[in-house]
């Protein structure tokens, strides 16, 4: 017996070692060959190859994995596109790049609370939103609004699933509409934050959609904790914290050195 669970724990230790290594060289690989290449191609086949697992069960099933892999998806497309944006020679960008990949699909894709639901919606949300901002700089419109209500939906739908939501489509149908009416209402004036030379960047957009998606989640989580009854004074800072930096985003931070 003792011989047994000696060596079940062994298979688990590997099982999970092996985990970690093709994390690593998801993301090294995806981003690097990016650089390399000068193309997303390969960055994209391989997101797409390492979600097999949602193909490999009938093909009932295909659609409803596809939405409850939405927001890893969203996320591992992101950084692909964000490191073919900042370019073919490295730069730190591409590093912080990689390494934010890995600890993404090591220890926040993995978790599967309440709060840790919330934290990958919201870090889907600005990731997904600064890339649909960059690239609508040599894109349609089109793009930009069709990319915010597949990641609205995707982010409203990751939450609402966790929380064991009844009509979680309906709503998540709903969020997606308004990201998509916000891109559009926001596509002449996209804003670009840069940090000096380091190759990175963060859109206007996708700090705005990242606050109030903290807002709508915070109230939803006071809706189903209180049976649908909302206190104002049990969701008021989030609120006020969300509309002050909207405001004083728009307000103070309207000048950036790169304005699509």
């Amino acid at each position: 017996m003792a011989d047994y669970i000696f060596i079940r724990k062994s298979r688990n230790a590997i099982s999970s070692l092996m985990h970690v290594i093709l994390n690593l060289l998801l993301a090294v690989v995806s981003i690097g060959a990016t650089v390399v290449t000068g193309s997303y191609l390969i960055g994209l086949v391989l997101i797409v190859v390492s979600k097999w697992r949602v193909f490999a069960v009938n093909h009932r099933y295909w659609l409803l994995n596809l939405r409850s892999s939405l927001v890893d998806f969203i996320v591992g497309v992101s950084f692909v596109l964000l490191a073919y944006a900042a370019g073919t020679t490295f730069l730190p960008v591409h590093f912080v790049l990689m390494i934010s990949y890995a600890v993404w699909l090591i220890f926040i894709k993995p978790r599967s609370s309440s709060r840790f639901a919330v934290i990958q919606a919201l870090i889907a949300v600005l990731l997904g939103t600064t890339t649909a901002t960059i690239f609508a700089a040599i894109s349609d419109s089109i793009v930009l609004v069709a990319s915010e209500f597949l990641i609205g939906f995707a982010a409203s739908n990751h939450v609402l699933v966790q929380s064991n939501e009844e009509n979680p489509t309906y709503i998540s149908l709903v969020v997606g509409l308004i990201f998509a009416e916000i891109a559009w209402l926001s596509n002449s004036w996209l804003i670009i934050y840069t940090f000096g030379s380091s190759g990175l960047c963060l859109s206007q957009l996708a700090i705005i959609l990242t606050v109030l998606s903290y807002a709508y989640f915070q109230i939803y989580n006071e809706s189903v904790t209180h049976d649908g009854k909302i206190k104002f004074g049990n969701v008021a800072v989030p609120i006020i914290f969300s509309l002050v930096v909207v405001a004083v985003l728009i307000i103070s931070f309207s000048q950036p050195r790169f304005n699509i």
